[in-house]
């Protein structure tokens, strides 16, 4: 006697509206690790990449470029990362929509980082000097870093499309 077992129901797509949505969401909810590796890596922070011990205090003056460069440089990766996830995806009717909500959510993905950085700092780091004023401590001195993600998915999706596009043959 053979038994079988009972068939399991396949799992419901998701929705068209759902699917764009991820778009949105998990850049902006990569955001939050994003924050903590910046707090970590950056001078300032607990300063894993340089190292350097007069890097790591927040109020050098001298620590503010690199941490501005280290959040630069997470942004950039994380943005070229979701222009290369949305190749082959901007097909169809919604690609419109698919790279807008990539974009959207980069954008939203880099304010969360910024702001969980910050965070961070306030918990795990040292207390800012009252003395030195607001401007000191774990901060972003250049907000133009804050574009880069949505900046470099955009970049990357033009490239991709643009050699796309290249690459078909013509018709004869």
């Amino acid at each position: 006697m053979h038994l079988t077992a009972p068939a399991e129901p396949a799992a419901a797509p998701l929705s068209k509206r759902s699917r764009g949505a991820l778009w949105l969401a998990v850049p902006a909810a990569s955001g939050i690790v994003l924050g903590l590796l910046w707090w970590l890596l950056a001078p300032g922070g607990l300063n894993l990449v340089s190292g350097n011990p007069e890097l790591a205090d927040p109020n050098n003056p001298a620590s503010w470029l690199p941490r501005d460069l280290v959040l630069g440089a997470l942004m950039l990766v994380s943005g070229c990362a979701t222009g290369l996830t949305l190749d082959g995806k901007l097909q169809g009717t919604d690609a419109t929509r698919r790279l807008t909500f990539a974009l959207i959510g980069g954008a939203a993905g880099a304010a969360i980082a910024w702001l969980v950085g910050l965070l961070a700092a306030q918990w795990w780091g040292p207390a800012p000097d009252p003395a030195l004023g607001a401007g000191y401590g774990f901060t972003l001195r250049s907000f133009a870093v804050l574009v880069l993600w949505p900046g470099a998915t955009a970049f990357v999706t033009f490239i991709l499309a643009l050699f796309g596009v290249l690459s078909k043959k013509p018709v004869k």
